[in-house]
This record gives structure tokens, sequence and C-alpha cells, in this order.
């Protein structure tokens, strides 16, 4: 069966739980002008047709923890394999099959300096069948985490983005400091970012006032954001790509800034190791996707080289569900 193509309202939809994934249905409803019943239907309808799902995220850099991307060149008869044992630990996200199945790539979060190095410097070391490993970190975020993509189809007009986006956060001067009540809390939200607050109550022990507090603290610090996922084929949005660049260090942050802005970007970050800048695209086709490294991406005058990788699968996104 052919995918869906999604209409105005939904994509209105998708952009307002990317602003705030809490918002009652009442308060999108009334916001977009349709009814609350309406909305809703919407919602359940998307989760079906295009695997709609809004998950709580915990922005790292607020906690003080670094964050990974990890390149593990392997054999074709493992990668599959390696990928799924990633995808169960909790620390690993947006795992993907790449170059031709012979390399399995994965954003890493430990939370400690024993997790990362029990994986990169013991574990992947003595996988079998893995023939290398790369390890660099995000120094920086130009675009991505709490800004996600769907902001850039700009499906809702200025009024009713202003109407639905939450206050600002803001950074706190010293990392923000979790504890198991946080940590079980923002767990639950990660399986489920809307759920309510009786599941949360459940997950955490605690009632609803605490819930309530803890929620409100999470976000106002900027530690909890949401994340829509979804599947891009029914926007038409069908090749997914990694793009490392080698960028001159005098012209790293102007072109950061500038590859921020291009709609195929979702994700753009300076990195450790021989290429500096790290981009996750989305494009419609590899026509698309060439045109925007022949234009787009050529016409910077920073960029030295470019290597680019298709993503076949996406195993993980932000949260393992077996296929």
């Amino acid at each position: 069966m052919a995918p869906q193509t999604l209409d105005q309202l939904d994509l209105k939809l998708l952009q307002a739980l990317e602003l705030d994934g809490r918002a009652a249905f009442s308060r999108i409803a009334q916001v977009l002008g349709v009814s609350d019943q309406t909305i809703a239907r919407r919602f359940r309808r998307l989760g079906t047709t295009a695997d709609l799902r809004v998950t709580g995220v915990a922005d790292d850099s607020r906690l003080g923890r670094d964050s990974w991307i990890i390149r593990l060149g392997c054999t074709p008869n493992v990668a599959e394999q390696l990928a799924s044992a990633l995808a169960k630990r909790p620390d690993t996200q947006y795992i993907d099959l790449v170059s031709g199945g012979t390399e399995v790539m994965c954003a890493m979060k430990p939370r400690t300096r024993q997790e990362r190095d029990d994986l990169l410097l013991e574990r992947l070391q003595r996988t079998p069948r893995v023939t290398s490993v790369s390890a660099h970190c995000i120094l920086h975020t130009f675009y991505g985490g709490p800004h996600g993509w769907l902001r850039k189809i700009s499906a809702l007009d200025p009024d009713e983005e202003t109407a639905l986006r939450p206050p600002v956060a803001a950074r706190p001067e010293a990392p923000v400091v979790l504890d198991a009540i946080d940590e079980t809390l923002l767990a639950a939200l990660r399986r489920d970012g809307r759920a309510p607050l009786a599941e949360l109550q459940k997950a955490t022990g605690q009632s609803e006032a605490v819930i309530r507090r803890r929620l409100e603290r999470l976000r106002t610090t900027g530690v909890l954001y949401f994340a829509v996922e979804f599947d891009h084929e029914p926007l038409g949005q069908g090749v997914g790509a990694m793009c490392w660049l080698t960028v001159a260090p005098q012209a790293l942050a102007e072109t950061g800034r500038a590859v921020a802005e291009h709609p195929e970007v979702r994700f753009a970050g300076a990195v450790t190791g021989p290429a500096n800048i790290v981009l996750s695209l989305i494009c419609r086709t590899t026509g698309d996707l060439y045109a925007y490294l022949s234009d787009k991406i050529g016409g910077l005058t920073g960029v030295h080289t470019v290597e680019t990788a298709l993503t076949l699968r996406r195993v993980k996104t932000l949260t393992y569900r077996p296929r």
C-alpha cells in the first residue's frame, strides 16, 4: 500500500507537537481553529499511518554530559546484529545501517565516563568482525536537539507558532543535577512523551503534585524537550544521508550557521576527528541529494572535502522498538 500523503492540518499538528509535545489537544485545536475531536482523531491516525510518536528527550548539554557519534566498520553479515545489540542500550540513539551495510553509525550519550570507556575501549574493541571503530565527540550543535526538523516545514503561520510555543528555557549557569526520581521520570517520558500524569505517578511512585513540579523544573531548565518521531515517506522525504565536512578552522562557525539554515539538514554539529562538521540530511530523492551537495555545500567557500554515506535503514531513533 502506498504511504498516505499528509495534508496541511497533519503538518500543523506535527509541528505543534514538536513545539510542545505535551500540549493539550484542546489547546492545539483552539489555535488551529478545529475541534478537539479532530485533533485527537488526527493524532491517532498518524500513529497508524506515519508511525507517529512523541518522545521526551534529555538535553545532555544541560547536564554537563558529552554526546558522541560512533562509526563502526564491519563485515556485512554482522552489521544488523551489531546495530540491534547497540539499539538495546539505553545510552544510544539514531542507529543507522549505512555504506552498503558495511558500517553502523550511532549517537551515544553516556551518563558517566565509565559507561563511555566501557563501550569504546572494551566492548566494541572486542566485538568479532568489527573492522574499525571511530568516535567523534560533538563539540557544538549548530542545529538539532530541541530545534527539530519539523519547524523547517513552516506549516504553522507565525501567529500559530507563537501561540503554541512554550516559554524559552533559560540555560542554567551550572549543569543540572538529576536524582533517581528525575531519571525514572525521564525514562518514562522516553517511552511516551505524552504519558498521562497517572502513568508517571505509577512509574515514579510520586504524587501528582511532585510530578508536576518535577516536569516544570525539567522543562524550565531545558533539560527536557520533546521530539516527534514519524515516517518521513508521507512527506516525500525518502532519502537519508550522513555528510562529513572538512572545513577550514576559521570558517567553522560561519559554515555551521549556514548549513543549519538548510531545509535538508536535520542535525548539524562540530565534531572531533578528521572531518570537523557532521550533517544528518533528509531529501526527496538521490537527485535532490546530489543537487544539495553540488549547489549548497559546493557554494560554501570554507569546505575543503565532503564524505557522504546513504542511510540504508534506521534501526533506532530515540527509543528502540523491535520490528
